[in-house]
């Protein structure tokens, strides 16, 4: 198995690729911004070079995964299938949790913020043209789609893959149909970069008995879809921008605790390493030396370097990739003397 953590800018786009009976696979993860399949100036991105070498090779997207509505994670998707008309014939099946078939799971009116659009020609996951099918008539038009509810607590087996549904739950689908509201602006930059603080500095502050975490608070990132995948004996987590307390629940469902951790290869650490979306808890229940923080630490102050703290407070041994080079400007030559076990390095490949 290769796993792949493509330049997604602010984003999400992972390419898993394996053998299943000498029939090659492939998933993909999200799709990251617009830009990550190509830009404006016709500048082709990861996600376009992606699907150009499963093309080529007579390949098939066999399962591809939207794990929620932010344009971070589904903009270069709908870039995609908003200029290439052949998108459908590569793909052979979708997961995706539509505002319509919610709005049938709790019985009540849809939310129209959630509904999307393919737009021949559009480069703009904000494009409100009246014109265009939506996304869920695009997917049932095409068979790539079975219009189920992709939740906490489910189990699926796929091309020899094990998948265990962690997130969301019952709970953070309802708040997206009730509360979730299109973003205005998905480039606006929030949030200071905490790079300049050693290491030191938070792990002494969260030591304290009165310190308190946060937990984030978006309505879309709570409802997205993170699992625990396996292959081949071994166990990967792909957390995409999930709440902690809702992960911890999916553990437990699956009888993952302190007492009895998951054990992982790799952990994709939540919603680009924000510091509202990794607790101590998680960090103690989930077992692994490698965690993976897709960022280009251009847009929102992620990653936080509180979040590496936190991780490498947790295990002192931790190997920390980023699919960009970020380590120099997070790290200060204190923080290697402080914690001289920790690694990082850019690595985007598995």
């Amino acid at each position: 198995m290769n796993i792949k953590f493509l330049k997604a800018f602010n984003g999400d786009c992972i390419w898993v690729s394996f053998i299943e009976n000498d029939m090659p696979r492939n998933i993909i993860i999200d799709g990251g911004i617009g830009n990550t399949y190509k830009s404006s100036s016709n500048v082709k991105g990861d996600f376009f070079k992606v699907i150009e070498k499963i093309r080529q090779d007579e390949q098939f997207i066999d399962l591809l995964i939207l794990t929620h509505f932010d344009d971070d994670h589904i903009g270069g998707i709908l870039r995609w299938l908003n200029e290439d008309k052949k998108a459908s014939n590569i793909i052979k099946k979708v997961w995706f949790n539509s505002g319509h078939e919610i709005a049938k799971k709790f019985e009540s009116d849809e939310n129209e913020d959630l509904n999307i659009k393919i737009v021949n020609g559009a480069n703009d996951f904000k494009t409100s043209l009246k014109q265009g099918i939506k996304f869920e008539k695009y997917l049932e038009d095409n068979n790539l789609w079975a219009g189920e509810i992709i939740e906490q607590g489910l189990e699926y087996e796929l091309f020899g893959i094990g998948f265990k549904i962690l997130s969301p739950d019952h709970e953070k689908l309802d708040k997206l149909l009730k509360l979730y509201k299109k973003q205005k602006d998905y480039f606006t930059s929030g949030g200071e970069y905490d790079f300049k603080t050693p290491l030191k500095d938070f792990i002494n502050e969260e030591r304290k008995c009165d310190f308190q975490f946060n937990e984030d608070t978006s309505v879309a990132n709570g409802s997205s879809i993170a699992f625990i995948m396996e292959y081949d004996n071994r166990s990967f987590l792909f957390l995409a921008d999930a709440h902690p307390s809702v992960i911890i629940n999916g553990l437990d469902k699956f009888n993952y605790n302190k007492i009895s951790p998951l054990h992982v290869e790799l952990m994709k650490v939540s919603h680009h390493g924000s510091m509202y979306n990794t607790n101590k808890e998680l960090l103690e229940i989930v077992k692994t030396n490698n965690y993976l923080i897709s960022s280009n630490a251009t847009k929102h102050g992620l990653p936080n370097k509180r979040t590496l703290a936190r991780i490498i407070n947790n295990n002192p041994n931790a190997n920390i990739y980023f699919n960009y080079d970020l380590k120099d400007a997070i790290f200060l030559a204190q923080d290697w003397k402080d914690y001289p076990r920790f690694r990082s390095k850019m690595q985007n490949e598995f």
